[in-house]
Formats: C-alpha cells, sequence, structure tokens
C-alpha cells in the first residue's frame, strides 16, 4: 500500500489536489489525484469569509473531516499557523489532526492574521514541537513545514532557505516556501535541503509550468492552493458580469453536464 509519505518522491513530484468540500474532492479523486488537501483560503471562501485565520480551528478540523470521510485518498490539512503563537498550541494542532483522520498538515511561520513572520527561533521551535507531537502519535505523520515570509514580503529567500533548513533539522518531514520569484530559485530551494520540497503552482511563473519541469528541478509534490477554487469563482464572477451587466447567459453553456459530475462523484473505489 502506498502511504502518503510515500508519494514523496523528489524529482517525481505528485499533485496534491487541494479540495473546499466532498464533492470537489470526490471529483478530483474520480480523476486521478493520489491525494487530497484543504485549503485555508478555499475553505474560507465556502464560509464567506477571508483567508488568514478566517476559519476557527474547530472548523478547520470538521471540514476536514468531511473530506477525509469523501474518499478513501490520504489528506493533509491547510492549517496556517496551527491557531495559536506558541509552541504547545501547534503540537496540540497536529494531535487534533490526527484524529480527525488526516495523514499530515502544514504549519506556517506568519504571525496571522497579520503577515509579520515569527523570530526564527521561535518559528522553529513551534516546528519542533509540531514534529516532536507527530512522532508521538499511533501512525504516521508527514508534518509539513512552510516558510512563508517570500510571499507575503517579510523576507528574502536567502532567509527561506535558512528557515527550511532549521525546519528540517527540527524533524519537518516536507519543506514549502510558497512563490518565490524564479523558477531557478525553486531549484535553488530543492538542493539547499535533503527532505522533500513542496512548490505551490499558482499565479503566472508556476501554472505555465509542466510537473516534468518541476520535476527536474527536485520538486517532490505540487500543491494548488486555492487556485482551482479561485478558478471555479472566476466562472462565477464572469458568467454573473455577463447575465447581470447585458443579459447575456451564454456562459452558462459551457458548463459541465450533471451527468458528467454524477458519474464522477459516484466513481467506484472512491
Amino acid at each position: 500500500m502506498t502511504t502518503f509519505r510515500d508519494l514523496h518522491r523528489p524529482g517525481d513530484p505528485f499533485i496534491l489536489a487541494n479540495a473546499w468540500d466532498a464533492g470537489s474532492a470526490k471529483m478530483l479523486a474520480a480523476m486521478g489525484a493520489q491525494a487530497i488537501a484543504t485549503s485555508s483560503a478555499a475553505h474560507a471562501f465556502t464560509l464567506g469569509r477571508a483567508d488568514g485565520l478566517g476559519v476557527t480551528r474547530d472548523e478547520a478540523l470538521a471540514h476536514a473531516q468531511s473530506i477525509v470521510a469523501a474518499t478513501p485518498l490520504p489528506v493533509q490539512g491547510d492549517f496556517e499557523n496551527g491557531w495559536g503563537d506558541d509552541p504547545d498550541t501547534v503540537a496540540d494542532t497536529v494531535r487534533l489532526a490526527v484524529e480527525a483522520g488526516l495523514a499530515g498538515i502544514c504549519i506556517e511561520d506568519i504571525r496571522l492574521p497579520g503577515s509579520e513572520a515569527y523570530d526564527a527561533d521561535l518559528a522553529t521551535q513551534r516546528i519542533k514541537a509540531a514534529a516532536s507531537a507527530a512522532r508521538a502519535l499511533p501512525r504516521d505523520f508527514v508534518l509539513t513545514g512552510r516558510a512563508d515570509g517570500i510571499m507575503t514580503g517579510a523576507y528574502d529567500i536567502d532567509e527561506a532557505i535558512c528557515r527550511l533548513q532549521a525546519f528540517e533539522a527540527a524533524g519537518a518531514d516536507c519543506l514549502y516556501a510558497p512563490l518565490p520569484k524564479s523558477m531557478d530559485d525553486v531549484a535553488r530551494i530543492c538542493a539547499s535541503v535533503t527532505a522533500p520540497v513542496n512548490v505551490l503552482v499558482a499565479g503566472p511563473v508556476y501554472t505555465a509550468q509542466t510537473r516534468t519541469a518541476f520535476g527536474q528541478l527536485g520538486a517532490a509534490r505540487l500543491s494548488l492552493g486555492s487556485a482551482l477554487a479561485r478558478a471555479t469563482h472566476r466562472v462565477i464572477h464572469d458568467a454573473a458580469n455577463q447575465m447581470f451587466g447585458d443579459g447575456d447567459f451564454s456562459a452558462l453553456g459551457q458548463s459541465i453536464s450533471g451527468d458528467t459530475v454524477d458519474a464522477l462523484l459516484a466513481a467506484k473505489g472512491l
């Protein structure tokens, strides 16, 4: 049996498909996903809220349980900063995550809901506490340490690499610095650590690439974040503009058939 950990092969990245409800998880599984992840932003959108601790820990855990129940695939939780600044709270979040049936979670180094990064030492202590909690669990659990400062503007790639190296030494199983400026930076990140590296496929630089191209740089995992959910919202946005602006319903003619959706949701083996 292939485990969530087994999927992480540097140079042969799998797509970690971020879903936002049971239906999207089932569709993604039916179409070939090997693992599913939640997305904090996409989940918040479904509740009419903004990202950045727009969802409570209890809400995120309940949401994760619904995704876990939807398919037999391993599911990772996008658990932001762990809903607390102190290491003990992050460790508690790890323990609650495994109770929810998750195969892993990622933990960010940003003091949400703002964009300020935790001090590097505190950020590392938070990952160390999470890793210690994960190692004490009754089953395997993949902890991803996230250095989000490039994406938020809190620090540069040099600092991100230093943090990722510290997270690896603290026990993180996978490493993740969302949206560095270039593919060359992705290659540099992958070469700087020995643990598997996740790359976020979002924005023009990365959505223009292929899975093969990411693999050639050493990536082990490709996540979508809220990109797929936002693509869905783009359809709503554009169709609504046409309907309410010009009385034009033609965009609705491009929709997928209900029979196709029903078949994917009822796919055998899911």
